[in-house]
């Protein structure tokens, strides 16, 4: 009998990408500006029924890149440029 593997977690799905994080795949390179893991939320913005989470990011790589949504889990094939911020240096 095959047993079936366990699904990922969201956050192996989600992978590095949290806010502030700027991350590279065949597609672009892109800044995350929020993540989205509440599943209503998600699916509203992702136009489908069973998301998860969802991300909103630009592409650092277009003068004109708007913010769009994406779901698309982690994978190989994404690095990470730079890691999210989790704290900020005060105003001067």
């Amino acid at each position: 009998m095959h047993s079936i593997p366990p699904r990922p977690s969201v956050q192996d799905e989600i992978g590095p990408r949290l806010p502030g994080a700027i991350y590279c795949n065949v597609d672009g390179r892109f800044e995350v500006l929020a993540l989205i893991t509440n599943p209503t939320d998600a699916a509203q913005l992702l136009r489908r029924t069973a998301a998860r989470w969802a991300l909103i990011v630009r592409d650092t790589l277009r003068a004109t890149g708007d913010p769009f949504v994406v779901g698309s889990v982690w994978t190989t094939s994404d690095y990470l440029v730079r890691p999210a911020r989790t704290e900020y240096a005060p105003a001067a």
